[in-house]
């Protein structure tokens, strides 16, 4: 199969946001740099900065998601000129500075969340790892393939941002990636990524990112299909480097 690497995608802030990279540079059993590095904690979730729990990774629950809260998925943005940058078609667009400005996004955040059934946005919080849905040190690795064959499925275009996805290939056979467990994938000349297991998909990926409002239910309809919820697959650094959208991906 002739593939290459169709899109690099960051995650600043867990749930809010994202900006795409066209290189990045890898380091073995790390995640990508700068992904999910922030969270923004509900009230509900202030037991986690007690004692020892605030130096640990923590369970996506604790936070602010768009399972909970479809809106989120609506906002855009990521690093601009040392501010990070937020948007989103309902609120005006938001500069602040994470480490020393964390009321403006909370104040922002809160009508967004307001519809989710728990409290209001909280802290907003540094990780001592990427605060992902998974604790490990993991990328996410999606097909672009497949991608049109689930739009296909569904009868309406889905678009990649709304599965958050750190990296995007092009060229594999639909759903090849379901197989490739335990494989490893070289990325251009030097980079290898060990795939690990594939990623249960949530509600969060049946919001229309134009608008923050549910348009499909995408779980069900991978369930149906496949017997299953998964889309896509993670994947562990196994050796570093710097990777440019555009390189080839080949399966050792």
């Amino acid at each position: 199969m002739s593939a290459r690497l169709g899109h690099i995608f960051r995650y600043p802030v867990k749930s809010a946001g994202g900006e795409s990279l066209d290189r990045v540079a890898l380091t073995p059993d790390q995640p990508l740099p700068g992904d999910r590095r922030f969270a923004v904690l509900h009230g509900d979730a202030l037991h986690h900065l007690e004692g020892e729990a605030r130096q640990r990774w923590l369970p996506k629950a604790a936070f602010l998601r768009g399972a909970a809260a479809g809106s989120l998925q609506a906002i855009t943005g990521g690093w601009r000129d040392g501010l990070l940058v937020l948007s989103h078609p309902d609120l005006p667009e938001l500069a602040f500075d994470p480490l020393h400005d964390q009321a403006a996004v909370l104040d922002w955040l809160a009508p967004l969340w307001a519809d989710s059934g728990k409290a209001a946005p909280a802290r907003l919080v540094e990780g001592v790892q990427a605060l992902a849905d998974v604790s490990e040190p993991w990328l996410s690795v999606l097909s672009l393939s497949s991608l049109r064959a689930l739009e296909e499925m569904v009868g309406q275009p889905l678009g990649t941002h709304r599965f958050r996805a750190n990296l995007w290939i092009g060229g594999w056979e639909p759903f090849a990636e379901h197989d490739m467990q335990l494989h490893r994938i070289r990325i251009g000349d030097t980079v290898e990524l060990a795939l690990t297991r594939r990623i249960g998909r949530c509600a969060a990926t049946s919001v229309d990112t134009a608008t923050g409002r549910f348009d499909v239910d995408l779980p069900a309809a991978l369930e149906k299909r496949f017997l299953h919820r998964d889309f896509g697959i993670y994947a562990r650094v196994a050796v570093g480097g710097t990777i440019r959208q555009g390189d080839e991906v080949t399966l050792l």
